[in-house]
């Protein structure tokens, strides 16, 4: 029976240094990436600092992730294979350190912990309830499932509003050089004329004088205020004043509650299906939207729902943000303790609604655009051709 026993941890023991054993290709991998040598190897691992992720890798990785541990291999395998095929410096450096935390015996959740710049805190939370649980091939295909429908709603809005930006960055860039280099040199001939110059060719002779005159100060005071702008509406009550017009818009306000919808739905369920608590789940969604009065409202629900109220009874204080279709979708989903095959529905609706509203959406701007093209170019037409005709006639 002892020999029995001494032959048993032999082959256990053979079997974990097996699995354990050092991988040359990953070694090598390893100390390219984390310890460079060469100057553009070690430039490489400071342009990580501002080096994003994107989210392609991230859906390949938890796509494959959850195949591989299906399939039977174990973790640390899996995350060798992983790592080898990671297209992205940063993340196959970070694969690289969860690799080798996960050899050691630690949890997964916990060794993404180390870079939440990578892995959000909803990511990490629902890995950490998969190994709870022993479903994390479930929670996997589950998170694969929120990471695609997530990049594919924000490919369709920044497709959409790629012609509109165009459109009026070409105004921007045409009228600047207008005003820069043309009307000077349509000054000179002006200024020779005796003819009294019409107001509006005044006025573009009077902006292009003062731009030309203080173009070091105007430049870079344009640049500064547009980044001002940027930095006040991403922070605190300039935030809160720049969601609530786009909140009160016409038009925008119907697309921005649809597209923060669609976010919450998606999160909530993915975050439910993985048996989250309810709470939990509500403050780690509020991390994920990016409106101030959604975030806000998750936050007061958390709280409330913590005390035993339902999320349903709570939701028309918070006026027009919640349509009436969502708060009685949800309490039925409350009523038949269904409220995360509820909520994906509602995912599912209001992407397909986004979808189709960001694909006419360039067609219902174009009209605009069109007139505020023409109003811009027919001014300064009007601008420049007018001294002509008074030129004509003293002739």
């Amino acid at each position: 029976m002892p020999l029995e026993e001494t032959k048993q941890n032999t082959s256990q023991a053979k079997q974990t240094q097996k699995s354990t054993e050092s991988n040359p290709a990953f070694d090598a991998l390893e100390k390219k990436f984390l310890y460079p040598e060469g100057i553009n190897q070690k430039f490489d691992l400071l342009v990580d600092h501002i080096r994003s992720v994107p989210n392609e890798e991230k859906i390949f990785f938890t796509q494959n992730l959850s195949v591989m541990l299906k399939s039977g291999l174990s973790a640390s395998r899996a995350f060798r294979t992983l790592t080898l095929q990671a297209n992205n410096p940063k993340f196959k450096r970070a694969l690289i350190q969860i690799t080798r935390s996960v050899e050691k015996g630690k949890q997964i959740s916990e060794s993404m912990k180390l870079f939440p710049k990578i892995f959000s805190s909803i990511f990490i939370s629902m890995i950490e309830a998969g190994e709870i649980s022993g479903q994390l091939e479930n929670v996997l295909k589950e998170l694969t499932e929120q990471l695609k429908r997530s990049y594919e709603l924000k490919n369709k809005i920044k497709g959409a509003l790629m012609y509109p930006m165009a459109i009026l960055i070409a105004m921007t860039v045409i009228g600047t050089g207008m005003i820069v280099f043309v009307i000077p040199k349509l000054t000179s001939i002006f200024s020779e004329m005796d003819a009294e110059l019409p107001l509006p060719t005044k006025i573009l002779i009077s902006v292009s004088t003062t731009v030309n005159s203080y173009i070091f100060i105007f430049a870079p005071a344009v640049i500064v205020l547009i980044g001002l702008l940027i930095y006040l509406t991403r922070k605190g009550l300039g935030q809160k004043i720049w969601h609530k017009i786009i909140l009160s818009f016409p038009v925008i306000n119907k697309i921005s509650v649809k597209i923060n919808l669609a976010k919450i739905s998606r999160t909530l369920s993915s975050l439910l299906a993985t048996d989250m608590p309810i709470v939990k789940s509500l403050e780690l969604t509020s991390n994920v939207v990016k409106n101030a009065y959604y975030r806000d409202s998750l936050i007061i629900m958390s709280k409330q729902v913590e005390q035993g109220v339902t999320i349903s009874s709570q939701m028309p204080q918070f006026g027009k943000i919640y349509p009436p279709v969502v708060q009685q979708m949800i309490q039925v989903g409350e009523e038949t303790g269904e409220i995360s095959n509820i909520l994906n529905q509602l995912a599912e609706f209001y992407e397909e609604d986004v979808s189709t509203t960001m694909e006419s959406l360039p067609s219902l701007i174009e009209p605009i655009l069109i007139v505020i093209l023409g109003s811009a170019v027919g001014g300064m037409a009007i601008a420049v051709i007018m001294p002509m005709f008074s030129l004509s006639s003293a002739i």
